[in-house]
């Protein structure tokens, strides 16, 4: 026999061990959400010191482990739930004492069980003994590749045994067997990455009724919905919902419940082990203490402290307390660690859940059990009501000249209609299709489902320069409105021979105002403006806004030509008006008082530089013999120009004086006025 054939034979027979499944309990209720989760309600009967096996999928155990709850009567209880570890395997298998390797000979995987006895059987021989060793003998020009064991009988001899003409093998240690057995079953369940097993382990000596809820990811169910628009009446609004049953089991007459809504959600990682890094915290090791060498006196002291050095002085056993104290130090924290693995340490389960409500739901239960296959779908009718709809157009795509087919509805069922695509039905004939989302009781919506080719709309825009609306004054600060105006013309041909009805959704600008028209509605996003239209007309609709713009500006930096624009402005009150025609009047009268400053200021340089060339003059003419009558002529006319400076410069100070009382006057005026 082949050493292949060896190993395949040993994993055969380690693994030849039955599974009973134990009892069963079937699916009985089943509701699907709309936010990807799915509550299963499973129930049955549990014999005694019986256990339930519950297959699901490695994604959906967080969520199992997070919802999982169990009912039962009768007597007994039960006593613990189990599942399937999701340790990664190198971890596992690193528990055993042996290791097998991929494409790993037989001898090199019992070479490092040694010591362990054996048992095997060589046609009609039984050999029994210790295992030593194993090796793989290379192949020669003489003999093939063989593996080889050697044993240690009981008699003491060594032995050993060509594993080719080995039929079987086993280990005579019942726990050894045992671990070969668990390390193979690990292995196998290992292949099976999606699945994992839930086990429900009772006690007692009576059968009883146990139910298990939990839920677990669904696809979510989805709802599609027919229009149907009779010759008269009120139109029958159809529903359908899409289930797909993708689990692992059959849903056999089960009470099926759809509930539209979107509670709260998550995923919580319960089912991956958490492992925490700790602390390393030891006691001090006892250590052998090493012979002391002194060295030779080079000098006594004679000083009675430097005697307390030695031996018995308190320095030397202040250090022996301080080493004690830390020799003792460490004892601390891992007292306080125990204390802290003791405060963690109880497992007992108390509810400690806040029940809120999440959400509005609302629930579509079948009366009639449902059968769904494991991985089928069905189509299963949850509506067939009437319901109030009015035909309308609706033109809301200003790139496009037709409007829309739609329909407005209201959801008079009294119910909850869950999202979806609506096919629309008319005159017993297809007439095309819309969305609508989730729709409460009594509210309503536009659906479009085809384009109107009967009717045709343009639009012009036109605007108007920037109109100021309003002027106000307040502590010195001039604020001024300006609303910038723009229309929008809706020109509508109808050129069908019918009467019809067009919703014009205009788009919501910020900062801009509707002033011509009202809308009949106001979404998010657009105002609703409804337009009857007669038979073969056209229609203008005119829609304006405007833009209102504020600016301010300190009056006191305004010059009076900019003040005289805003008195003239036809939106100033009277009063208004008249406060500002006073500030305007100030404002002239000091600019004239600057205007005199200046002037009499230029006039003062003048004769100021005149002096400057008259006495100029002077020395020059001091120097020259028989000018005398023309130095007392410069001396005469400068006297005159001193005479005039004294007279200018007083006119300047009273000028300035009275600039600065209409500017007190000037800036008390402004802050008292308000209009």
């Amino acid at each position: 026999m082949k050493p292949t054939t060896a190993l395949r034979m040993m994993i055969a027979l380690l693994m030849g061990m039955s599974t009973a499944r134990g009892a069963e309990l079937p699916i009985r209720q089943i509701v699907i959400y709309k936010h990807g989760i799915g509550y299963f309600l499973r129930s049955g009967q549990l014999g005694p010191n019986d256990s339930v096996q519950l297959d699901f999928n490695a994604s959906e155990m967080n969520d199992v482990l997070k919802s999982l709850t169990l009912q039962e009567s009768g007597t007994g209880r039960v006593s613990g739930l189990r599942y399937d570890s999701s340790d990664p395997l190198e971890k596992k298998l690193a528990e055993f004492p042996f290791k097998i390797g991929p494409g790993q000979p037989l001898t090199a995987i019992l070479d490092q069980l040694k010591g362990a006895v054996v048992e095997m059987r060589t046609g009609s021989e039984t050999i029994r003994g210790t295992l030593v060793s194993g090796r793989l003998v290379p192949r020669t020009e003489q003999r093939p590749e063989s593996e080889q064991l050697t044993l240690l009988s009981d008699s003491g001899e060594f032995r050993n045994v060509d594993l080719s003409a080995v039929s079987s093998l086993r280990f005579q240690d019942i726990a050894l067997q045992t671990q070969f057995q668990e390390y193979l079953r690990t292995l196998n369940a290992a292949r099976s990455r999606d699945k994992r097993s839930l086990y429900i382990d009772s006690t007692g000596s009576q059968t009883r009724d146990v139910t298990a809820s939990y839920m677990i990811p669904m696809p979510v169910w989805k709802s599609s919905y027919r229009l149907i628009f009779p010759a008269s009446g009120q139109p029958t609004l159809e529903g359908w919902a899409i289930v797909d049953n993708t689990t692992g089991d059959d849903w056999t007459g089960v009470q099926l419940s759809l509930v539209s809504g979107r509670p709260i959600s998550f995923i919580s990682r319960l089912y991956e082990p958490r492992y925490i890094n700790r602390p390393v915290a030891e006691l001090p090791e006892d250590r052998a203490t090493a012979p002391v060498i002194y060295g030779g006196a080079i000098e006594q002291q004679r000083d009675e402290a430097a005697q307390q050095i030695g031996l018995g002085g308190g320095t030397a056993g202040g250090r022996f307390r301080v080493g004690e104290a830390q020799m003792a130090a460490p004892e601390a924290p891992i007292a306080g660690a125990v204390a802290e693995m003791r405060a963690m340490a109880p497992s007992s389960v108390s509810s400690t859940a806040a029940a809120q409500e999440l959400g509005e739901l609302f629930e579509y239960s079948f009366s009639t059990p449902v059968t769904i296959g494991r991985s089928e779908s069905a189509m299963l009718p949850f509506l067939q009501e009437k319901l109030t709809a009015r035909k309308l157009l609706v033109y809301s795509d200003l790139s496009t000249v037709n409007p829309l087919h739609s329909v407005e509805i209201t959801n008079s069922t009294g119910k909850t209609l869950d999202g979806g695509p609506i096919t629309v039905y008319e005159a017993n004939a297809y007439a095309g299709e819309a969305l609508v989302e989730t729709l409460k009781k009594d509210d309503k919506r536009l659906l479009s489902y085809g384009v109107d080719l009967g009717t045709r709309i343009t639009t012009a825009l036109d605007s108007q320069s920037q109109i100021v609306r309003e002027i106000h004054l307040r502590r010195g600060l001039l604020t001024t409105k300006t609303a910038a105006v723009e229309t929008k013309t809706y020109t509508i041909n109808n050129v069908d021979q019918e009467a019809k009805t067009l919703i014009i959704q205009h788009p919501i600008r910020r900062e801009y105002n509707v002033m011509s028209q009202k809308p009949v509605e106001t979404t998010a996003t657009h105002y609703r403006f409804e337009v009857p239209l007669t038979a073969g007309a056209t229609a203008k609709y005119p829609v304006t806004e405007e833009r209102v713009y504020e600016t301010s500006v300190g009056v006191a930096s305004m010059s009076p030509e900019i003040l005289v624009t805003y008195v003239q402005n036809k939106s100033l009150t009277d009063a208004g008006r008249a406060q500002l025609q006073q500030i305007v009047d100030l404002k002239r009268q000091i600019a004239a008082a600057e205007g005199e400053m200046q002037r009499t200021q230029r006039e003062i340089d003048t004769l100021f530089q005149d002096q400057e060339r008259i006495r100029q003059n002077i020395n020059s003419l001091n120097r020259v013999a028989g000018q005398e009558q023309q130095v007392q002529t410069y001396s005469r006319h400068l006297a005159e120009q001193e005479a005039q400076l004294a007279s200018l410069r007083d006119r300047l100070s009273q000028t300035q004086q009275r600039k600065t009382t209409l500017e007190v006057q000037l800036n008390a005026l402004i802050e008292r006025m308000d209009f």
